[in-house]
């Protein structure tokens, strides 16, 4: 008899699984964040070009709907209708990702605090993190705060290289001479490509390997819905306002100071489907909202299988999920 109706995580897993969501839940709470239940369809295709999102083919009087990669347009919508701070548990989905961190459905939360910045909403994440992480038998926090490493840093420590001042034909070099696997279809031009490539290969399996570490001040090109900071002296490039956290190279969330300009979303919006060779939609409800007012604010998504998978000792997401994708 077949076995493939089993889940593939053990039960005492599943059992850290569930104690691990009541916690989470607890903790915003306790920040005064209201949790919210956003649809899990959207009108609206997610801008970063990383994420593919799943389409529910004329899921709505005959129109494509898309399962959502993330909550957060709708979020963004609750926030500017003066909801408050606000966080949210469940279900997202992306396209063409499986693997050993991978499945193409997880488990997300996702908050955004009204008036923080990206280094409160790092201090917010540093404490979620030790809480749940306190009831580890597989690995132990210090008391020593989480390292934050900008992206030049690492680069410059990991790579060897000026991350700004290098060229695309400079990173092609540098990944030839370090024998790293350069996908077939990787223009050289693409410099958030090779930069991708890059920090998959030579900088993330370093980070956070002593303790948690924080990657901050991302190249502008790959802001998505952060804000750019201007560059200032002795620094003249531009850096999102963006950080993610690693813990034994292992990427657990990423955050930002969010983007509140319609006009800059627009630019956004109109650039990330010139790339896509298409035409961007109309009547994007988050644009309408952002017109509308985004209050300041800043937001983080957090994998939670990927955080169990730490807590746990777990090497693959496969051994804290119940039904990955070839079981469900």
């Amino acid at each position: 008899m077949s076995l493939d109706f089993l889940p593939t995580a053990d039960l005492a897993t599943l059992r850290i699984r569930a104690r691990i969501l009541s916690q989470i839940r607890e903790y915003f709470d306790r920040l005064g964040y209201l949790e919210v239940d956003t649809p899990l369809l959207s009108h609206d295709q997610v801008i970063d070009s990383n994420l593919e999102p799943l389409v529910v083919h004329a899921g709505f009087a005959g129109q494509d709907l898309f399962l959502q990669t993330s909550p957060e347009f709708a979020m963004k919508r609750l926030l500017v209708a003066g909801l408050g701070s606000i966080y949210q548990l469940g279900k997202v989905f992306r396209r063409a990702e499986r693997g050993r961190r991978h499945n193409p459905e997880f488990t997300m939360v996702e908050w955004y605090g009204i008036g923080t910045d990206q280094h409160q909403q790092m201090d917010v994440t540093e404490a979620l993190v030790r809480k749940i992480g306190a009831q580890s038998k597989v690995i132990q926090f210090s008391n020593i705060p989480f390292r934050r490493t900008t992206y030049a840093e690492a680069f410059q420590k990991y790579v060897g290289i000026d991350v700004f001042g290098t060229s695309t034909r400079e990173f092609a070099q540098v990944a030839a001479a370090q024998q790293v696997d350069v996908p077939a279809g990787l223009e050289i031009e693409d410099r958030d490509g090779w930069l991708n490539l890059l920090l998959a290969s030579l900088v993330e399996p370093h980070l956070g390997c002593e303790i948690p570490e924080f990657l901050v001040d991302y190249p502008a090109s790959q802001a998505a819905l952060a804000r750019i900071r201007p560059g200032t002296p002795p620094h003249s490039y531009d850096v999102a306002e963006r950080f993610e956290l690693y813990i034994q190279g292992l990427e657990l969330c990423n955050g930002y100071h969010e983007l509140a300009d319609p006009a800059e979303l627009r630019t956004r919006i109109r650039k990330e489907w010139t790339s896509r060779d298409g035409a961007p939609p109309e009547g994007s409800r988050l644009l309408h909202a952002m017109e509308a007012g985004l209050p300041p604010c800043s937001g983080v998504a957090l994998g939670v299988d990927r955080l169990i998978m730490i807590v746990a000792g777990k090497q693959s997401i496969d051994e804290v999920i119940p039904f990955p994708v070839e079981r469900c």
